[in-house]
Order: structure tokens, then C-alpha cells, then sequence
């Protein structure tokens, strides 16, 4: 294994090393093969040992109390060591084998759940919704808590075909993984930016506001003397580009913004090639703080894979082994006009040559 390389500055993250339990470090590039224990407990073995790892439930947004809790128990069973995954699981990395239940009952008592791994549901990545983001047209958190409350039985258990990914993001701009994950939650803004005409000369430039624009929907213009900006409605795809440099174009709308369903992406190239998702529901209600109409469509598409997918088959490769018009029928979801995909990539219409040609 290499050694750390001196720091010249204090730019860039400190080197992983110094962060790897001793076990890893001694094991690093020799280890000789994994075993899964129990739902969420894994034991991976090399010549210096085994270590065992058992996967927990975590929110993305924790409090300082959720981390005291969480590190009180790695000093008390895995000396100190736990990590998060890049789906936000948390990691505890034990050395003895013994330790496995006794922080499996304490995880438990703290309302968290022990599982997420193989045949499962990992812990959804979501973005910040009405907690933190300025263009959110939904919820993150309240209904990541609202669909596994209803889904916790696939994290606890390795029962499903094959593993499935879950994400949410609150907007179209999509900071969380729902281009390529088997299951995603999508807020959708279905109304244009409302323009408050006094502030904006004093809160925004005419000019990147007018560029902010991706579909040029955006034009400048003058009300009463003083200038501001105005929005072809036809052009607009509520994406608010317009918002993020001008807060003077504010795009939220409580009795509009609602939930779309997208279906069928993965990453890996096991079996078949990485795929995009593919919109289901067009659009739910925001009715917090349970969602029910979301959750309840998400349950059911989880339970119609579970039960009918093949074993190690993706919800992508799935549904089209079976075709599109089958899944909706059994997902008892109506074909609309919003299904219709006239998308191309922009390789076969982009110009690629440096010819000129007229």
C-alpha cells in the first residue's frame, strides 16, 4: 500500500489512509473473500483477520445529537471506526465478531434499523427539499421517511430479486442520483416564475437573468420606467435556473407543485448496459407531512417487482423483459401524453465535424 504523500497545503481533503481502521490497512490489496452474515452484516476476511461490518439507517440530515449517539457507539464496539456510505447508510467496522448483536440490540433501541444489503433496499439518496433548497417543488426528507416507513421491511430483509436503489430529488434539476436509480421521486413545478416587477431592478442583473435562462424563455423589459424582465409561459420548463440569480423570480407554488414517478435506471453494467429512468406518473399531490398518494405508489411498484421480477433482474430489465404496456397495466398507471418520448441524445444532432457544410 502506498504511504501518505506529504501535504504541501491544507487544499484537498486529508489523504483516506489516516481514516482506515488498522485491520483495513493491514488487509488493503490482500483480502480474499466477503461473506454476508445476516441482513446488514457482512464480514470480509484477509490474512491480518476478519472485519465485520454491520450497515445502519441514518437520515441524510442528522443532528449533533444523531452523531453523539452514533459515536458513542463506535467507541464502545468498533473502536471508534464507522463510516458513511454514498447513500447515506452508516458503517460500523468491528473487529470481533462478539460485538455484532450487542450493537445491532443498542442501533435498534435507537429507533434505527440493521440491513440494506444484497437483495435490498439501501438508504434512498435524497437533496435538501424545504429544509435547505430555494427551488425545491417538494419535500426530501419528510417523504424519504414517509415511503420506508412503508418500504422497511426490503431494508431489514434481502427478499427482492435483485438490489434496489431508491432516490428522491425536490426539483428538476435533480442533485440526487434519480437519473439512475431503479425507483425515483421527482418534484415537479408545474407553473412559470411569479415576477415581482418593484424588487427585481433593485435585486437582480437584467443580463444573467436573461442568460440564466436554458429555453431563452426569458426577455428583458421595461414596466413604468423601471427595468425589468418578462417570460414567454410557451418556452418555460419551470426549472428555475431564473431563480438561483434572481430572487425576485420566485417559482415555488404551494397549490401546484406535486411528485412525478420515474422508473428503470441502474449504473452497473452487470448483465445489461447502464439505463436512464423513464417517467411513470407524470404527477402526485405535495400532501404532507405522509404523502400518502406517493407512498402507496411506491409500495405498490416495489411489491409488482418483488413479486414477479427473476432473480438478479433489475426493475430496468425487468420491465423490459415484460414490456412497458404490461407494467402499467399491472401498476395500474394511465398512459398520458406526458409518456409520449421524442428525446434524442445530442450526439445524432450535434454537429461533430470541423467541416463546414452548407
Amino acid at each position: 500500500m502506498a504511504t501518505e504523500v506529504e501535504r504541501k497545503t491544507d487544499i484537498g481533503p486529508p489523504h483516506y489512509d489516516q481514516f482506515l481502521h488498522p485491520l483495513i490497512k493491514e488487509n488493503y490489496g490482500k483480502w480474499q473473500y466477503h461473506e454476508t452474515l445476516a441482513p446488514g452484516v457482512l464480514m470480509h476476511h484477509g490474512p491480518a483477520g476478519d472485519i465485520y461490518t454491520v450497515r445502519v439507517s441514518s437520515p441524510r440530515l442528522v443532528s449533533v445529537n444523531f452523531l453523539n449517539a452514533i459515536m458513542d457507539l463506535a467507541d464502545k464496539y468498533s473502536d471508534g471506526y464507522f463510516r458513511f456510505t454514498s447513500r447515506n447508510n452508516v458503517e460500523f467496522l468491528l473487529a470481533s465478531k462478539d460485538n455484532i448483536e450487542p450493537l445491532k440490540q443498542e442501533v435498534e433501541a435507537l429507533g434505527l434499523l440493521v440491513g440494506g444489503t444484497n437483495n435490498a433496499i439501501s438508504n434512498v439518496v435524497h437533496t435538501q427539499g424545504w429544509v435547505h433548497c430555494h427551488s425545491a417543488a417538494t419535500d426530501a426528507s419528510g417523504l424519504v421517511k414517509s415511503v420506508m416507513d412503508e418500504l422497511a421491511e426490503y431494508f431489514t430483509s434481502m427478499k427482492l430479486p435483485a438490489k434496489l436503489r431508491v432516490a428522491v430529488a425536490c426539483c428538476l434539476n435533480m442533485c440526487g442520483a434519480v437519473h439512475a436509480s431503479d425507483i425515483a421521486i421527482l418534484g415537479v413545478h408545474r407553473t412559470p416564475p411569479k415576477i415581482d416587477n418593484e424588487t427585481l431592478p433593485n435585486l437582480c442583473e437584467i443580463p444573467t437573468t436573461v442568460a440564466s435562462c436554458p429555453n431563452n424563455a426569458i426577455r428583458p423589459t421595461s414596466i413604468e420606467g423601471k427595468a425589468t424582465v418578462k417570460v414567454d409561459e410557451e418556452k418555460c420548463m419551470y426549472c428555475g435556473n431564473c431563480y438561483t440569480v434572481c430572487p425576485a423570480m420566485p417559482l415555488a407554488d404551494p397549490l401546484n407543485d406535486g411528485v412525478s414517478i420515474w422508473v428503470g435506471g441502474k449504473i452497473c453494467n452487470a448483465r445489461t448496459e447502464p439505463m436512464f429512468t423513464k417517467l411513470a406518473i407524470p404527477y402526485l399531490p405535495n400532501n404532507p407531512p405522509r404523502w400518502p398518494e406517493v407512498t402507496s405508489a411506491v409500495k405498490k411498484i416495489v411489491e409488482i417487482y418483488a413479486a414477479n421480477a427473476k432473480p438478479y433482474e433489475r426493475v430496468g430489465e425487468w420491465i423490459n423483459r415484460i414490456g412497458w404496456p404490461q407494467f402499467f397495466d399491472m401498476a395500474g398507471i394511465e398512459f398520458t401524453k406526458y409518456h409520449l418520448d421524442d428525446f434524442r441524445h445530442a450526439g445524432t444532432t450535434y454537429r461533430r465535424s470541423l467541416h463546414n457544410r452548407y
